[in-house]
């Protein structure tokens, strides 16, 4: 006979697990490659990466270490659009971290691709405000109505944006032209343009392309961020391989950051043909020593960058969905990396005087 009962409870135990199921984390495919984005120009006939990218795979622990668990470690080089083109290959999933700045990385989360900062990198880059040579301007306001290159959607738009609003003007008062560094210079040469804003234009002065009247030197507000960037899905799969990728960028910057390789830096800035003297500009800052322009500590100077401009991206309307720039920050690879390096004690958080340079930026 039957027992109906017995079937009951067995099909209600099915249905239980059923709906369980669904719920629980599919199994990862074993990853076969990391892949890493990020700018990059082409020196005889290679491409060759910025900075502490560069020294990652010079160095080549990191390929090293993913080689020995079957993985090979991609690079993918960036040589125009880096915002747009690093966004999309997140968004269709082709990149697991990607090196660039702040705001398309922003716009990139508040799409709903979810991204964090790995590890972040220094203290900013500057921002500046070039014109030509014979131009009576030494302000942004003498600008008032005249025609100005700033490229839309690069990090340094953000920055323009505020420097603007803080001297009481508006987008409109002048006339914006959305063109990147390279072309935007020929045309302050040609006289196209009536000035330029973007970052670490140094070398247009340096060659005698154009004079700076404004530069983000000492105001910590103003400048601009790149980090390491990691996408969130991968980041919570495979902590294991982000620790990897984290703690060879760690040891990339400590290397920068010690003294007896700055000249090796120097020189690295310059194989891309930027002069000497520009190169040495990008580090002329009293209120920071040599070693914290290449801090991966997630401060809170790092945590305020990131509130003041994923408020601005909004308010501005750069951006319809808020953001928490808690959300976008994952500390603890680097505090892992810093702990098994024994790098605690190398770095400090944010020094006393960018701190008051930062305030006194606020107070003006």
């Amino acid at each position: 006979m039957i027992n109906l009962n017995r079937y009951r409870v067995l099909f209600q135990r099915a249905v239980a697990l059923a709906l369980i199921l669904p719920t629980l984390p599919a199994a990862a495919d074993p990853v076969k490659t990391v892949t890493i984005a990020t700018t990059a120009t082409v020196l005889n006939g290679q491409a060759h990466y910025t900075r502490a990218h560069q020294r990652v795979i010079d160095e080549g622990w990191l390929a090293e270490q993913l080689r020995q668990r079957g993985i090979q470690l991609i690079w993918v080089p960036v040589q125009s659009d880096v915002g747009a083109s690093i966004n999309e290959a997140f968004s269709s999933h082709r990149i697991d971290f990607g090196g660039y700045g702040d705001l398309p990385s922003i716009i990139l989360n508040a799409s709903g691709t979810r991204t964090q900062i790995v590890v972040p990198d220094g203290r900013g880059l500057d921002t500046l405000l070039v014109v030509p040579l014979n131009s009576t301007a030494t302000s942004l306001k003498d600008l008032k109505g005249k025609r100005i290159a700033v490229h839309r959607g690069r990090p340094w738009y953000l920055t323009f944006l505020r420097l603007v609003e803080q001297n009481g003007l508006k987008p409109r008062d002048f006339t914006l032209v959305n063109i990147d560094l390279q072309p935007s210079t020929a045309a302050l040469a040609s006289g196209n343009i009536d000035a330029l804003f973007a970052i670490n234009a140094y070398t247009i002065a340096e060659k005698g392309l154009g004079k700076i009247i404004w530069s983000s030197k000492g105001q910590t507000d103003k400048k601009i961020r790149a980090e390491l960037w990691g996408a969130k899905e991968f980041i919570d799969q495979h902590p294991d391989l982000t620790q990897l990728v984290a703690t060879a960028y760690v040891r990339a910057q400590y290397w920068e950051a010690q003294d007896q390789n700055r000249a090796a830096v120097i020189k690295e800035g310059t194989l891309n043909g930027t002069p000497e003297k520009a190169v040495l500009q990008l580090y002329d800052d009293d209120s920071l020593a040599w070693k914290d322009f290449f801090t991966p500590i997630s401060d809170q100077a790092v945590i305020d960058h990131y509130r003041r401009t994923t408020a601005f991206a909004l308010d501005n309307h750069l951006i319809r969905t808020p953001i928490r720039a808690e959300d976008l920050l994952q500390p603890k690879f680097v505090t892992e990396a810093l702990k098994d390096l024994q790098l605690e004690h190398f770095w400090t958080q944010v020094p006393l005087a960018a701190q008051a340079a930062s305030l006194a930026s606020k107070l003006n």
